[in-house]
């Protein structure tokens, strides 16, 4: 990639055609990518009450503060898009800022989060196919599971192989199921709420929920509740990975990734309120503090809320599920098509169907990582399968620190050139960083606890295991990457930033 030492202001740096279809997003598709990537109504279902067990009543304000760096990385994300709008996002944006090994290991936690939570996501949807099935008992059979989410993650690979437009159209019609059943069931628990109905067991509306000062007590449930939001507000950078086939590249998919980060913000916080004051935190009956209804709070309380309409919070989460697993594949297959164009992958990834316009060789990779790593955990362990799953929050607060860090030094020269570049460019980023930076120890010292999931690898926590051996399996593999023929290029072939030293970007 070459970046022009003297671009004009406003300037994006060049970025290779790759062949895929540009144009063919605009801002609307691009945050309702965003918003779909990050599966909400499932995020909710299964994080809500693990949350409410550690910090109770703070829920609401745990959710905007595991928000405020996820915000602040967006802001980096979108400056840097700005600059490079290259689907390799992190990839391309550490390796202009740091170098190649920057980039290769940015590019490897992308698509290690992508490939791990496919393996969550598919396992949820065969649970949740089945639930709507007959007894509902074919769900708690494991064979009958994986192989409902194997079928899944092929159809959503053949979706995303087939094409841009399609899959969008997919995911539009998954995107209006999940909303729109949840919306039916908010409505339903304001009136219950209203009407003071004797299924309603919750509480009154509190502001004290939102008061710092009970976080004081206990700082350590604080950053673990913290790391557990951090988990349903992943997935907004999506918009970002398909920047090159929206309108105006350089512009909106950064628009679209702020705005669907704030819009994710209030529909947790609003959906969270009311099923507080609906269930209540305690621990009995439907309450969110109760062990059996953690994994789910919804389908705990779906009968309860929507009577003999129960089935459509099934529906909704399924939706969620299966549209998440759509987007989670795009960005991890453009990531490793940039890879390959611009020579850290084999040549063979930089393939695209021309036809299609989309990535196909990496897509078919992708989709093969992920059935064949879900497969293999789930015939291995299931609890080793949930331990992996949990391990993802390493993944992700890695290479979105990453990019924080990548931002403030690409553009380090232009800093003080205005009081926007300072906050946007610098400050923001900067803390966004340190933050996840601080996440990642603590989640990686809190799984290193041999109690923390459930398994235990030599003494030590799997979960904690688990993330360890497949980030050091990244540093393997760039090492392969950087000796083999057709890559080693990539890697004595350094980037040029003179652009962000000289201070030439705007």
């Amino acid at each position: 990639m070459t970046i022009p030492s003297t671009a004009a202001p406003g300037a994006a740096d060049a970025v290779p055609a790759k062949g895929l279809r540009a144009g063919i997003l605009d801002l609307g598709d691009s945050v309702m990518l965003g918003l779909a990537s990050t599966a909400p109504v499932y995020s909710l279902a299964a994080t809500l009450g693990l949350i409410v067990a550690v910090n109770g009543n703070a829920t609401p304000l745990i959710l905007l503060l595991g928000f405020v760096p996820v915000l602040f990385i967006a802001y980096a994300f979108r400056e840097l898009n700005s600059a490079m709008p290259d689907c390799g996002t992190t990839f391309t944006w550490a390796r202009s800022a740091f170098g190649p090994w920057a980039g290769w290991l940015g590019g490897w936690g992308v698509a290690l989060a992508g490939i791990v939570v496919l393996a969550n996501l598919a396992q949820v949807a065969g649970q949740y196919l089945w639930l709507l099935i007959g007894d509902g008992s074919l769900a708690g059979n494991p064979l009958v599971v994986t192989a409902t989410g194997v079928v899944f993650i092929v159809f959503m690979t053949l979706v995303n192989y087939r094409g841009i437009r399609l899959g969008e159209h997919v995911q539009r019609t998954l995107t209006y199921v999940q909303y729109v059943s949840l919306g039916i069931f908010a409505v339903a628990l304001i009136v219950q709420i209203a009407a003071g109905s004797p299924a309603a067991s919750g509480q009154p509306f509190d502001p004290a929920w939102f008061n710092p000062a009970a976080l004081v007590t206990d700082p350590g449930a604080a950053v673990h509740g913290v790391l557990l939001a951090l988990f349903i507000y992943w997935g907004w950078d999506t918009c970002l990975a398909v920047n090159e086939e929206t309108e105006h590249p350089a512009t909106t998919p950064g628009r679209g990734a702020v705005l669907s980060a704030v819009i994710l913000v209030a529909i947790y916080v609003s959906v969270a309120l009311l099923v507080m004051m609906y269930a209540s935190v305690g621990t009995d009956g439907i309450g969110l503090g109760n062990e059996a209804n953690r994994s789910d709070v919804f389908l705990a309380m779906k009968d309860t809320v929507l009577g003999p309409w129960g089935w459509l919070i099934v529906v909704a989460v399924l939706a969620s599920v299966l549209s998440s697993t759509q987007t989670t594949i795009l960005p991890t297959a453009r990531g490793t098509l940039s890879m390959g164009v611009h020579g850290a992958l084999p040549r063979r990834f930089a393939h695209v169907h021309p036809r299609n316009q989309t990535p196909g060789f990496s897509t078919q990779v992708m989709g093969a990582a992920a059935v064949g790593y879900y497969v293999l955990m789930s015939v291995l362990s299931q609890n080793l399968l949930a331990d992996s799953i949990s391990s993802i929050s390493l993944f992700i607060a890695f290479y979105y620190a990453l990019t924080g860090f990548a931002c403030v030094w690409y553009f380090r020269g232009t800093l003080r050139a205005s009081a926007r570049n300072l906050w946007f460019r610098g400050v923001l980023p900067a803390v966004g960083a340190v933050a996840l930076t601080a996440a990642f120890v603590v989640s990686a010292v809190q799984m290193w606890d041999p109690g923390y999931g459930n398994t235990t690898i030599f003494g030590v926590g799997g979960a904690f295991v688990s993330g360890v051996v497949l980030l050091a399996l990244g540093v393997v593999l760039a090492a392969a990457c950087r000796f083999a023929p057709a890559t080693r290029n990539y890697f004595v072939r350094p980037a040029r930033t003179e652009a962000a030293v000289d201070g030439a970007r705007p």
